[in-house]
């Protein structure tokens, strides 16, 4: 694999340490599956009375992995995940998901459970077959090895092309007892998620059974990792897995069994911050990114064409190349308005960069300052506000801009 060109400007000075939660436990490993001097193998080992809830790519070319795991979220309760980096076990055909079974089948007998309990994802270049025998026999070891003190380890194991590991953590109010809430997540390229997102993992010391927890993934994936896109493909191998082990229960918490439960108001307003927190990071970490990008639609006739229309400027490469040579060339964001399907008022069409008005009501506005605009677009953050001018709803779409350092990596990535 070829090397990254650069590290993201956004990597952060210090990673947030995620505290251990009662009911996992984590180990990794070097299982030389592509990479060589680094692990790319990770176990996470969970107490009997896990719940699970997940959402995953909606790609017609889905990995193996993917599906395995869109079988056994059926049964809502997991004791077993396993992780490779390096490759996708996608597009692998009969090879494929005799992988999977073999990966499945040596956890299910580490951790003595059964195979539905095991949850698998990968992670890597597609359509090279998985030689999951030279990692199977691993598995075992891993599971006994495991500690509760490796968040940041499982993170690094999960990475391809991310230059830091995205980590989270947020706590919150099931009744009067407090839970905590761990996540991460990797991603940095083939970023546009579709009801998932890359890999990403969350677990929660809360005793909250399946349905409810997969209700509240479904709720928020829309407006957190469905709102952020890198370069507008979408993955084969999108999975994202909340975990409940439960043990808060023990510390008096009452389990919460019904959809809608009012006593997980507070734990969904923390898990919706965590998944925003986890998303901007992969938007953050885009590959070959000088610049992180919001964009912001107003005026839209619903949240989701409002979704729909800032995607379709987040997507459009002639728009992110021109952000990425600090261009204010607003005529880009009116194509991509007018290319997205949704309705806008052309005549009402107003634009910002920044607190820079740049067009009003369908035309340049008459205080617009090259100078001023041309300065702001040399900011390491960028937020382009655009009003549709057809109705009252707003959407949200994070994203990064498109440099030449990009196609570097994509072009030597299976170097």
């Amino acid at each position: 694999m070829g090397s990254i060109a650069t590290r993201s400007p956004f990597v952060p000075e210090t990673l947030v340490r995620l505290a251990p939660i009662d009911g996992v436990r984590f180990a990794t490993a070097e299982a030389g599956i592509r990479y060589r001097g680094r692990t790319d193998l990770m176990v996470a080992v969970l107490a009997d009375g896990t719940t699970v809830a997940g959402v995953l790519t909606q790609s017609k070319t889905a990995s193996a992995p993917v599906l395995a795991c869109r079988k056994h979220l059926k049964k809502g309760t997991a004791r077993l995940l396993i992780v490779n980096s390096g490759n996708a076990n996608a597009f692998t055909g009969k090879r494929g998901r005799e992988a999977v079974d073999l990966t499945v089948e040596a956890g299910a007998k580490a951790a003595d459970c059964t195979r539905h309990d095991v949850f698998v994802a990968s992670t890597g270049v597609i359509g090279e077959p998985l030689e999951a025998e030279k990692f199977a026999h691993l598995i075992d070891g891993l599971v006994k090895s495991a500690q509760p003190d490796a968040f940041e380890a499982a993170a690094r194991a999960i990475m391809t092309t991310d230059t830091y590991p995205k980590l989270a953590t947020r706590k919150a109010l099931i009744g009067d007892v407090e839970v905590t809430i761990n996540g991460f997540c990797k991603g940095a390229g083939m970023i546009a998620p579709d009801m998932a997102t890359m890999l990403c993992f969350i677990f929660t010391d809360a005793a909250i059974a399946a349905e409810p927890l997969q209700a509240l993934l479904d709720e928020h994936v829309e407006t957190t990792f469905n709102a952020m896109t890198v370069d507008g493909d979408t993955s084969t191998s999108d999975t994202c897995l909340v975990f409940a082990t439960g043990a808060a229960r023990a510390r008096g918490q009452e389990p919460v069994t019904k959809v809608g439960s009012k006593k997980l108001r507070a734990f969904s307003a923390a898990l919706h911050d965590l998944m925003q927190d986890l998303a901007i990071q992969v938007a953050k970490d885009g590959e070959g990114l000088s610049k992180f990008v919001t964009f912001v639609v107003e005026g839209a006739e619903s949240a989701a064409a409002a979704r729909r229309i800032a995607l379709s400027c987040a997507n459009s490469p002639i728009l992110k190349t021109a952000i990425a040579g600090e261009d204010p060339n607003w005529g880009r964001v009116v194509m991509a308005v007018g290319k997205s399907g949704e309705a806008a008022d052309r005549d009402a069409l107003s634009i910002w960069f920044g607190d820079h008005c740049v067009a009003r009501d369908g035309e340049r506005a008459a205080d617009y300052s090259e100078p001023a605009v041309a300065a702001y677009m040399k900011n390491r953050e960028i937020v382009i506000r655009i009003n549709v001018g057809v109705g009252e709803a707003s959407g949200h779409v994070w994203t990064c801009d498109l440099t030449h350092d990009y196609v570097s990596i994509n072009a030597d990535y299976r170097s």
